[in-house]
């Protein structure tokens, strides 16, 4: 997966119009000093070769360095990746304080007013674009009420308070769109559960509706809920672009852009690689909890 994800990154990034020599200098500098520089960056070289050779450094753990400052492609990203990741476990956390009551009550109270302002939530949420989410919650916590601040970063490490509140708004955005896939996800999964034999007989020995739910039916339910989660949070990390530069977040999605935009080749191939790491590694975890969910999966 990862030469897959490297090799189709590479080619798109260099297939792609555009110079990041003319990005870095003006249009009237001297085309000698350009060239010097091209020479020295190893950019005149065929793009097998620079591929070749940035394979090389990648497999003695050498990201390259950025063209646009010269720094390690892993400084880069390690000044960025904090905020995206505190970002996205708030994210996170918010979308299964909201998910899980909701789902749990659409799926019990199935055809009711419960049922149905779920499945609304989870309509809209779905459809929504986080664009326009983040646009409203803007005008009505930033502008009108003034309850949270609109853009801006402060490290909740440093300063917890200030910290949480920069965060609130970009994480609301996140989390209510990944509050919605899960409620759908989690309501649909109980409902194929509550409909087994052994819901029938256990509301045969007397057990009330929530012990069911509880003891019986929500762990064998949780296995499609914990693959929806894994491959959110791989996409909460990376993925969270438009997010970020609306709330102006110095996270990694908002690096990787940038870097897009100047054509710094050896930053965005770094970034995405990491991102795909990220990726495996969240599945790496749902394979590991389907074992702990489900005792039968680890006989298998």
């Amino acid at each position: 997966m990862l030469v897959i994800v490297t090799s189709g990154v590479f080619l798109l990034l260099h297939l792609t119009p555009g110079d990041p020599i003319d990005v870095m200098m003006a249009e009237s500098a001297d085309a000698t000093v350009k060239e010097n520089l091209r020479r020295e960056l190893g950019l005149d070289r065929p793009l097998a070769v620079q591929y070749i050779r940035w394979m090389g450094r990648l497999l003695r753990g050498d990201l390259g360095r950025s063209i646009r400052n010269g720094e390690p492609v892993i400084e880069n990203v390690s000044r960025r990746i904090r905020p995206s990741l505190e970002l996205a476990l708030l994210a996170m956390a918010i979308s299964l304080v909201v998910a899980f009551p909701m789902g749990i009550l659409s799926a019990v109270r199935r055809g009711t007013g419960a049922d149905r302002v779920g499945t609304t939530f989870a309509l809209f949420g779905i459809c929504m674009p986080n664009f326009l989410l983040a646009l409203l919650l803007i005008f009505l916590f930033g502008v009108t009420l003034r309850w949270l601040p609109i853009s801006g970063y402060t490290d909740p490490l440093e300063e917890p308070l200030a910290g949480m509140r920069s965060l609130a708004l970009p994480a609301i955005t996140l989390g209510l769109a990944l509050a919605a896939v899960v409620t759908r996800t989690l309501r649909s999964s109980l409902l194929e559960a509550l409909a087994e034999d052994y819901v029938r007989t256990a509301r045969a020995k007397g057990l009330s509706e929530w012990k069911i739910i509880r003891g019986h039916v929500l762990k064998n339910a949780l296995i499609p809920v914990v693959t929806v989660l894994g491959l959110q949070l791989g996409t909460l990390i990376g993925g969270a672009v438009i997010t970020e530069y609306v709330f102006a977040l110095p996270g990694v999605g908002r690096l990787v852009v940038d870097a897009v935009f100047a054509r710094d080749y050896p930053l965005v191939q770094g970034v995405v690689l990491l991102i795909a790491l990220g990726f495996i590694a969240s599945n790496l975890l749902v394979d590991v909890l389907y074992g702990w969910i489900d005792p039968r999966i680890r006989h298998r």
